[in-house]
């Protein structure tokens, strides 16, 4: 039997899960993660944007009507509001636009800022059209207007396109919201895809309307500000792809490469081109493929033993056939020949005992071929080997034991001698022994059956008065087709498998069986004694 592979305790979370488990959490949060936090700052940025500009339009028209208010007319002293809006736009980054109460406009701060200031920007060196520079630019042009398309706002609904009234603020909605009294706003996209967002106030006190006061986004911060949110979404969106990536790479190389190696090694195995050693182990591997590499080694290991036995056995099979047919031919021809009622008499023993033989090893050769079947198949259940060994002893008292054979059992009182087992079958291991006992004690003599304890296992024996078995032998017994019988025991009356049958049947329950002399105090054999050796079943096991 080949050596038994190092025991890998199971676990409920194996180190191969965790990695599993780890990785693709680690990758999934980053990317769940990144994505609540930029849409967290996404969710009303447009409307808080909106309400901060309403908020800065209701202050500025409120310092309007305070300080600019022509009462007399119901308009905006305009040479009054000039210096006041150049001090409260300014800062803001926003565009002001004063409207009367018939909707012209009256004040622009874009002119208003912008009056009496040039600035002067140096144009680029001219490039050659064809040459090298002037290609590279004008791609680095079309992929900084392609990243700029992407980083840039795309709004999800049609939005109205923004364009310039002129002097007429009626065309904006807002502002004929703001004439009737009420605050309007708009969301619109230029022609560059900026978002602008625009807000139109009353300027009035006392409920007397002086005019409107409209503020709009031309900066473009609100696209600013969303474009670096999708730049920051990408960026996320980035490492996790990096991160699943190399997870994917890791567990590729962790997880499938050995299981394709393992497979390449199997096929090898199954076309017959790969020993018994071809499914390597994998000793490095401390997780599930690990234990299945170990599993497949010990499979193609067993398999091939149990290849080499069914040679084995089928060659001793021709062979223990072929003996008594040899024998059984040539007392046939033999018969065919002679005359002499003696000698015919005498050869027709022969060929009944040959035949005898025969049924013998066929009826026996046909219960071990079954018996790995009957193994694998059966159902163990908790066996009590002290009340079965028992139980077998009173049916061979009832029995007429050849030569006055007495057997005897002995047990360990009070303990527990429960095993894991096939009943039917640990009963038959114990008949083959206590058979063979009796073939080889003297007349009237003892055979004692005994179970005990012994280091967690329960230890069971057989032992007999006769010559026992010499020191050469004591192994060779459990061979199949071995058989050294006494002349009186009767020929063809055993085929030798009885104790090889013993052994497998004790292997399948996880035991071990041997064989070793009695002796005297003068080292003298004194009778043979056979030692079965079963786990002990724990309770609550």
């Amino acid at each position: 039997m080949s050596a038994d592979l190092p025991y890998r305790p199971r676990r409920r979370f194996s180190a191969l899960t965790r990695r599993i488990l780890f990785f693709n959490v680690v990758a999934l949060l980053i990317l769940i993660c990144g994505v609540l936090w930029v849409q967290s700052n996404r969710i009303g940025l447009v409307e808080e944007r909106i309400a901060g500009i309403r908020d800065q339009a209701l202050i500025v028209a409120g310092a309007l009507a305070e300080y600019a208010a022509e009462p007399d007319r119901r308009s905006i002293d305009t040479r009054q509001a000039e210096p006041l809006l150049r001090q409260l736009i300014s800062p803001t980054h926003l565009r002001a636009r004063v409207y009367s109460t018939t909707g012209r406009l009256q004040i622009d701060t874009r002119n208003l800022l912008a009056r009496n200031v040039v600035t002067t920007e140096p144009l680029p060196p001219p490039e050659p059209r064809n040459s090298v520079l002037g290609y590279f630019h004008r791609g680095l042009d079309r992929v900084e207007r392609i990243y700029d398309g992407l980083m840039g706002v795309r709004p999800l609904a049609d939005l109205e396109p923004y364009f310039e009234a002129g002097q007429n603020g009626r065309v904006y909605d807002e502002v004929n919201q703001a004439l009737m009294g009420e605050t309007g706003s708009s969301v619109r996209v230029n022609e560059q895809d900026k978002l602008v967002l625009s807000v139109a106030v009353p300027i009035r006190r006392f409920a007397t309307l002086y005019g409107v006061m409209m503020l709009t986004t031309e900066s473009g911060d609100i696209d600013d500000i969303l474009k670096a949110e999708r730049r920051a979404l990408v960026e996320v969106f980035a490492v996790a792809f990096v991160a699943l990536l190399f997870s994917a790479v890791y567990l590729a190389g962790f997880i499938a490469r050995p299981i394709l190696k393992l497979a390449a090694a199997a096929e090898r195995v199954r076309r017959g081109r790969a020993g018994r050693d071809a499914i390597p182990t994998l000793d490095d591997r401390n997780d599930e493929i690990g234990e299945l590499a170990d599993s497949l080694s010990a499979m193609t290991r067993a398999l091939y033993e149990r290849i080499d036995a069914i040679e084995s056995f089928a060659a001793d099979v021709a062979h223990e056939l072929k003996n008594p047919l040899t024998s059984l031919k040539s007392a046939i021809e033999m018969f065919e020949r002679t005359k002499d009622p003696d000698n015919r008499e005498r050869l027709v023993q022969v060929i009944r005992n040959d035949v005898k033989r025969i049924d013998r090893l066929i009826t026996d050769i046909s219960d071990a071929s079954r018996l790995d079947a009957e193994l694998s198949r059966g159902h163990s259940e908790p066996v009590d080997l002290s009340k079965l060994l028992d139980t077998i002893v009173d049916i061979y008292s009832g029995m007429n034991v050849p030569r006055g054979v007495q057997i005897r059992f002995a047990a360990d009182s009070g303990k527990a001698t429960t095993v894991q087992g096939m009943s039917e079958r640990l009963g038959q291991v114990f008949r083959n022994l206590i058979d063979n006992a009796i073939s080889f004690s003297p007349d009237g003599g003892t055979v004692l059956v005994s179970a005990h304890l012994a280091d967690g296992h329960v230890r069971a024996s057989v032992e007999d008065e006769g010559p026992g078995i010499a020191e050469d032998d004591l192994e060779r017994v459990f061979g199949r087709f071995y058989t050294e019988r006494p002349a009186e025991h009767g020929f063809g009356k055993n085929s030798g498998l009885g104790l090889a049958i013993a052994r497998q049947i004790v292997a399948s329950h996880g035991g071990r069986i041997w064989a070793e002399n009695k002796c005297d105090k003068d080292a003298k054999r004194i009778g043979a004694r056979f030692m079965v050796e079963l786990p002990l079943l724990r309770s609550g096991a």
